[in-house]
């Protein structure tokens, strides 16, 4: 009801009407943005994470961070964002995340008000929110998978750590409030199949832009 309500106060006033999701890594941005684009063929998904490789000459992401450093990194996403929020209309982002994320002088996590600042003015915000459990979860499970695809001379890397001092439950919930403020909605998908977290996506996006999308595809 929250989510909906803050979907129907959205104004489009002097912002473009892209998608924008965000959210920790593992909730399920990608495969929820993929269900969309499929649904709806006007939505042109772009992911930050793939259009950054591209930027850094086909590089994998550990690659980057090992030669710039995790300042170098946000710098590159941030010009990465910058760049396809120059699309206003039928833009689906699919977010890394850290993309609420930009490092002070001594290097320490801060609220990245550069990036969040063209998010916002692209279109509506939807801040895909899972429990941290779910969280740690996916990404142990992903990383196994790469490994084990890596060992047979395939698959990426796997993504480099986020911190030495502290644990993903403790990053995870340093960014919680900053992934809240970047968003227009906070939808609360524990629970959730990514086929009903889509749904409900398309739905906000509706109720807040008015355009009418082609229904998703069942659920397999």
């Amino acid at each position: 009801a929250a989510a909906a309500a803050a979907a129907a106060a959205w104004s489009s006033s002097g912002r473009g009407t892209n998608l924008v999701l965000v959210g920790g890594r593992g909730c399920g941005k990608s495969s929820v943005s993929r269900r969309i684009a499929a649904a709806e063929k006007r939505f042109e998904k772009l992911s930050t994470d793939y259009l950054l490789r591209y930027e850094a000459e086909g590089n994998d992401v550990a690659t980057v961070v090992a030669e710039r450093g995790w300042g170098g990194f946000r710098d590159l996403e941030y010009e990465v964002t910058r760049k396809c929020c120059n699309f206003t209309e039928w833009a689906l982002l699919d977010t890394g995340g850290g993309i609420v994320v930009d490092l002070d002088d001594s290097d320490a996590e801060v609220f990245s008000q550069r990036k969040v600042d063209v998010l916002r003015q692209s279109g509506f915000v939807v801040y895909v929110s899972r429990p941290v459990e779910y969280l740690e979860g996916r990404v142990a499970k992903k990383a196994a998978k790469e490994a084990k695809a890596k060992g047979k001379g395939g698959g990426d890397v796997n993504r480099p750590t986020l911190s030495a001092k502290l644990s993903f439950a403790e990053i995870m919930a340093r960014r919680d409030p900053w992934y809240r403020q970047a968003a227009d909605v906070t939808l609360d998908c524990a629970g959730m199949s990514k086929h009903e977290i889509a749904k409900s996506v398309m739905a906000l996006y509706s109720l807040a832009t008015g355009a009418e999308l082609a229904p998703l595809q069942s659920a397999k």
